[in-house]
């Protein structure tokens, strides 16, 4: 497995980001070293939230929510998933799948002992999220989930389909404009190059790139029975659970309604 890592330099100066960068260093079951990023604002005694980002983003995306749960006096922890952000990035789309991204947050997860967890996750970040809720519920005392889901075999959108398709044929992957169109205002100028700063070129966009091609959303996908024994796990969570979805996203509008449902 070859790992690139961006250089510190490009993440200099970002708007609106002050944060000190925290590593944890993963053994990969191939015998690779990687080095994830994340960060670890507020006290260190208070129960955690922590914040999971999605495709194609990175933890800058909770740049204005992490001063506000500080100041109520919680710590807010947000990882960069590998293949994003500060984190390390194995160079070919090969190295990714769900399973190991799973396995590598879940050793994050308990290799930080985080407890009392109150976890925000949205996009990739609540497929590989609640998983962890899954495999860890003690750790978890409540759940907030935005624009995601947990696929069993099914939910081949039209607009899903659109979006893998660009997404495995674009020359270049434009991420900050990705990210961009996904919200309601926009972005300046600024915060896209902030997004584009984990990326010097293409070579680094693998685990961005093959993220959409990992949704289990066909029956032979990988992963499907996965999140099927996960959803039995969620079912039986008897913690508070919130759904946050957005009324515009033309991928995800509606999906809480699952959620609702069935946890």
């Amino acid at each position: 497995m070859k790992v690139l890592r961006t250089p510190d330099e490009r993440f200099a100066n970002l708007p609106d980001f002050p944060f000190p960068p925290n590593y944890f260093a993963l053994d990969d079951a191939e015998g690779a070293a990687l080095r994830l990023h994340y960060l670890d604002e507020g006290p260190k005694s208070a129960s955690p939230v922590l914040l999971m980002h999605g495709e194609p983003s990175w933890s800058y995306l909770y740049r204005h929510m992490i001063p506000g749960l500080v100041a109520r006096g919680h710590r807010a922890v947000a990882p960069d998933l590998i293949g994003f952000g500060r984190s390390d990035k194995p160079s070919a789309q090969a190295d990714y799948t769900y399973e190991r991204h799973v396995k590598w947050m879940s050793a994050w997860l308990t290799g930080m002992d985080l407890r009392d967890i109150t976890l925000f996750c949205q996009d990739w970040g609540g497929l590989i999220g609640l998983r962890l809720v899954a495999a860890f519920p003690e750790r978890f005392a409540r759940v907030v989930v935005a624009n995601t889901g947990l696929p069993t075999g099914s939910g081949f959108t039209e607009g899903f389909k659109q979006w893998l398709e660009f997404s495995q044929s674009a020359p270049e992957l434009p991420v900050g404009d990705i990210v961009s169109m996904g919200t309601v205002r926009g972005l300046t100028a600024a915060e896209k190059a902030a997004y584009y700063a984990p990326y010097p070129d293409e070579t680094y966009k693998a685990g961005a790139r093959c993220f959409p091609a990992l949704v289990p959303i066909t029956p032979g996908h990988a992963s499907v029975e996965e999140n099927k024994a996960a959803w039995q796990v969620l079912e039986r969570f008897d913690k508070p659970f919130l759904t946050a979805f957005s009324d515009s996203d033309p991928i995800s509008k509606g999906g809480e309604r699952l959620f609702q449902t069935r946890v």
